[in-house]
């Protein structure tokens, strides 16, 4: 079984973010993989190591950069696609699920893994795009996964409760965090990843001719909170605040 696993890298979370003149976060800087995408990436490790197979990461990003990626490959994952490309600077989701879903094709892939959402973009909608693209099943917001044969039973997380949903291969999978705990990649894992085959791919190399059309045409700070209404209990708390969950329409 070929099991791929779409990963983001982004900017280290612990660093200083700007934008940069076209009003989009500035990437130049080192890229780490998401912690989001861990929980995918061991997901993947474990489904391999229990039916056989092989985990490859998948990621686009600008300038060809495989720091992020290489995480993953010290975690276990055999090999990486990275797809890099000037002409994907300011991809929105579709542009980057329609390029993700090139490269699974071109893997032949039995099950696509992602993260529910990224850290940096909170879309929440490449994982459904990408099933839609392939024509597969979408199990998202999975918080738990069984796979018996061909057949996958997703435990759902929805407002709700849980739902029990079942797919065939090949489908895909977005993961929830807490699905697993990732592994802590090894110094063997880490010296072993720096000689792991990563595949550096262009738009055409995967016959696409992707034209981004997003721009962002403004961007402000965020309003800060104003202060909340503190109530001291000096006997009329109680009244105060069903008061007050009453004017929120609460009550």
């Amino acid at each position: 079984m070929k099991v791929a696993v779409c990963t983001k890298q982004i900017p280290d979370p612990q660093a200083p973010q700007h934008l940069g003149e076209d009003l989009r976060l500035v990437r130049s800087g080192k890229a780490l993989l998401d912690d989001a995408d861990t929980y995918g990436v061991e997901l993947g490790l474990r489904l391999t190591e229990a039916s056989g197979g092989d985990v490859v990461v998948v990621s686009m990003v600008p300038g060809g950069e495989t720091a992020g990626v290489r995480q993953a490959l010290a975690m276990g994952a055999a090999s990486a696609v990275v797809v890099s490309d000037e002409r994907l600077e300011g991809a929105d989701a579709l542009t980057t699920a329609r390029v993700l879903a090139a490269v699974v094709r071109r893997l032949g892939a039995d099950l696509v893994i992602t993260a529910t959402e990224s850290t940096d973009g909170y879309t929440g909608t490449v994982a459904g795009q990408i099933a839609g693209l392939l024509g597969w099943p979408a199990l998202t917001f999975t918080r738990g996964l069984h796979l018996e044969g061909s057949r996958v039973t997703a435990e759902r997380q929805v407002e709700d409760g849980v739902w029990v949903v079942e797919a065939e291969l090949p489908c895909v999978v977005s993961v929830t965090a807490g699905i697993v705990d990732p592994r802590y990649p090894s110094f063997k894992g880490i010296m072993s990843a720096k000689s792991k085959p990563v595949e550096q791919l262009s738009l055409d190399d995967l016959g696409l001719g992707v034209q981004v059309r997003e721009r962002v045409r403004s961007a402000r700070e965020a309003e800060a909170r104003s202060a909340g209404t503190v109530i001291e209990d000096d006997g009329t708390a109680e009244a105060a605040i069903v008061a007050f969950l009453e004017s929120i329409k609460v009550l």
